[in-house]
This record gives structure tokens, sequence and C-alpha cells, in this order.
């Protein structure tokens, strides 16, 4: 007479988000190393040219907490320190 066991092994996942680690279990101990992908794509100065003029300099506004290029602040309106 033949016979037949059957045995059922559930898995079970942790994440550990300080140590950036998975480690399944599955019978036999296996772990996963999980890295933390940085930002995308390059970063850097934005600024607001949506009142752009010929002529006009980049500077940074406080207020408004931008770096701007506009009417504001051009060639023809920079008088003192400037060699342009």
């Amino acid at each position: 007479m033949n016979t037949v066991t059957i045995s059922e092994t559930k898995n079970t996942v942790e994440v550990n988000e300080t140590t950036n680690t998975v480690t399944v279990n599955e019978g036999n101990a296996t772990v996963v190393t999980v890295a933390t992908q940085g930002p995308q794509g390059p970063t850097g100065i934005v600024i607001d040219q949506t009142s752009k003029i010929n002529g006009s300099v980049i500077y940074y506004d406080s207020t408004s907490a931008k770096f701007k290029a506009d009417a504001t602040t051009t060639k023809l309106t920079l008088v003192n320190g400037g060699n342009f």
C-alpha cells in the first residue's frame, strides 16, 4: 500500500525599513538586500522667466523665493558696479 504525505510551508516576508533588508523565509532562510534609489534626474536652479524681455538679467527675489528674469532688472537698469 502506498501513502502520500502532504505538508504545507507558509512563507513569511519581513521588511525592515531601517536597514533596507527583506528577509524571506521559505524553509531555508534567504536574505535579499534592497537598495533605496535616489532622486531621478538632475536638480538645479529653476528660473521664473515668464516675464522675460530682451536684456533681462537673472536675479534672486527673496519675497517669492525664486530666481527671476524679467523687466525689473535688465542690463540697462544696472547702474552701479556692473561692467556689461
